[in-house]
């Protein structure tokens, strides 16, 4: 059984892989050169940069694979029409990282309503300014995307006292998580009734655009768009709009369409926008936790059971259950 890492050098930048060469011959393609080289006898590809996208140049070549296990949630990368119409069963790091995502959503809502930035405003000013604060605790959040990760952020969220709303492909009842699941098509007329709007979609193209004017629009002024899904689902110029409107009351994105965001993009100058590097998932030791996961999974691929995080190729993530 041959693996193939895909985005790599050596085992050095893949912690704890080696587990596995007891059992597997593994081998290491950080480009394409060395992907088509390694390739056509590999049976497992471990696909170590989420964001690769050499495998579907190199296709051709993937005379033995059977299984690709890709290191992120999302999956866009690599779902091009030939994987998807092969057999070839793919899966991906779904749990891994939703408790530091929703950690991190919980913080910059904290940071938000208790103006913890105006705080070290006026402390780097020497200034003394007294004032009352909101409570977090019976304000209304709406988490589209009602996957692992949203379901994650809106336990959390939950135990600070936040109302959550979900948004799903359709609408669902006596949910243990959310309070209400309304469907994407109820989504613009349910959002205005919510201080927090937090889009956890994957890339896929019915969620393009899904966060654009209308819904900006159709949010009270007092509230706020959080982004921790993929960048693809916002309508930048949309957004920019919204907030120097004042249509909303401020945003915080940690995933773009482009990505690393430039220099010259425009939203590195717009008031009242948080921008973080894709970063709201990771956390210390999340690469040897990856590699535990994939060693779990590989351990049923060998003894024939079923794997976990199967990823619905023609969806684009791994269906809920619920």
């Amino acid at each position: 059984m041959k693996i193939l890492v895909n985005g790599a050098k050596n085992f050095s930048e893949v912690p704890g892989l080696d587990i596995v060469l007891s059992y597997a011959q593994v081998a290491f393609a950080p480009d394409e050169v060395h992907l088509a080289k390694e390739l056509p006898d590999s049976e497992i590809l471990l696909g170590w940069d989420f964001r690769g996208r050499e495998l579907s140049s190199q296709w051709q070549h993937a005379h033995r694979l059977k299984w690709i296990h890709w290191c992120g949630a999302g999956v866009d990368a690599v779902l091009f029409d030939e994987l998807i119409q092969s057999d070839v069963i793919l899966t991906n790091a779904q749990g891994l990282f939703d408790r530091a995502m929703a950690e991190y959503v919980l913080g910059y809502m904290l940071m938000e309503t208790k103006r913890f930035i105006e705080s070290w405003e006026f402390q780097r000013d020497r200034h003394w300014q007294y004032r009352l604060n909101p409570m977090l605790s019976g304000q209304r959040a709406m988490i589209v995307g009602v996957g692992s990760v949203g379901r994650k952020i809106a336990t959390i969220l939950k135990a600070v006292g936040v109302h959550i709303t979900g948004v799903g492909r359709r609408a669902r009842t006596h949910d243990p998580v959310f309070e209400r699941i309304v469907g994407q098509s109820d989504l613009l007329q349910a959002v205005s009734e919510v201080d927090w709007v937090i889009g956890v979609l994957p890339a896929t193209p019915s969620t393009e655009n899904v966060f654009n004017q209308a819904l900006f629009t159709a949010m009270a002024p007092s509230a706020r768009f959080v982004n921790v899904g993929r960048g693809s689902a916002v309508d930048e110029p949309a957004l920019i709009r919204a907030l120097e409107n004042g249509d909303i009351a401020g945003a915080m994105l940690d995933v773009f369409r482009e990505e690393p965001l430039p220099e010259s993009a425009s939203l590195w100058q717009i008031p009242n926008l948080v921008i973080s590097p894709h970063m709201s998932g990771d956390y210390t030791g999340f690469h040897r936790d990856m590699v535990h996961q994939f060693v779990d999974n590989l351990s049923n691929y060998r003894y024939g059971a079923e794997l976990f995080n199967v990823v619905d190729k023609r969806l684009g993530f791994v269906p809920s259950k619920l």
